[in-house]
């Protein structure tokens, strides 16, 4: 697998970020039903890989650029149950994902018998 250099791969995560904050309309329940994933996550990440430098407020606000909740108040509607349902079953397959991944593989990637 191919490795991506750390200054490329954090040009690509500011990208992402940018993009999302032009892109509110883009709601973080579908983001969670489609991807499995929403900015509060990036911002979660962002926190933990920071190693305490950012607490996950101030990743969070990093990701958002500007306080979550002014980024709710502004930008964010009440989530239907239908994407509530898909944000769930996203989260259940995430769950299933990491399981299978943690799983021993042998030579040739299948798990064993």
């Amino acid at each position: 697998m191919a490795q991506i250099d750390d200054r490329i791969a954090a040009a690509a995560f500011h990208r992402l970020v940018d993009h999302l904050r032009m892109r509110a309309d883009a709601q973080n329940v579908d983001l969670m039903g489609l991807a499995g994933f929403c900015r509060n996550c990036l911002g979660d990440w962002l926190s933990e890989a920071s190693e305490g430098a950012l607490t996950r407020d101030q990743a969070r606000e990093a990701v958002y650029g500007m306080p979550q909740s002014e980024w709710k108040a502004r930008h964010q509607g009440e989530a239907t149950p239908e994407q509530l349902a898909r944000m769930e079953a996203s989260l259940a397959l995430n769950e299933r994902l990491r399981a299978d991944a943690a799983r021993p593989k042998t030579n040739d990637g299948k798990p064993p018998e």
